[in-house]
């Protein structure tokens, strides 16, 4: 069965930094596309960024460009999320999400697999 563990969250200033990570298993991690989504308290799911199989095509959301990045390492079946210059409007419950795709998508639904999700809480 496919799981997805994600780790690193926590409560920080604005301005700080942090970094995600998702580690999955029970799937062929290599073949599988990525991705970050959030939740804040009383909003819809959004995305936050993708990435293909291979790593070599992300894609951001227009709030988090030139502050997140997203990477992988396919040798330890891992996604990272890494978070700069973050504010009070990146708090949120951060998910990660695997695709059975070599391609990335932007839209939750096209995600097949979920991680229980990781809370970062940004003070101002």
């Amino acid at each position: 069965q496919v799981q997805l563990v994600e780790s690193g969250g926590g409560l920080v200033q604005a301005g700080d930094s942090l970094r995600l990570s998702c580690v999955a298993s029970g799937l062929t991690f290599s073949s599988s596309s990525m991705g970050w989504f959030r939740q804040a308290s009383g909003k819809e799911r959004e995305f936050v960024a993708a990435i293909n199989w291979g790593g070599a095509n992300t894609y951001y959301a227009d709030s988090v460009k030139g502050r997140f990045t997203i990477s992988r390492d396919n040798g330890k079946k891992t996604v990272y999320l890494q978070m700069n210059s973050l504010k009070p409007e990146d708090t949120a419950v951060y998910y990660c999400a695997a695709r059975a795709s070599l391609y990335t998508a932007t839209t939750s639904k096209s995600y097949h697999y979920w991680g229980q999700g990781t809370q970062v809480t940004v003070s101002a």
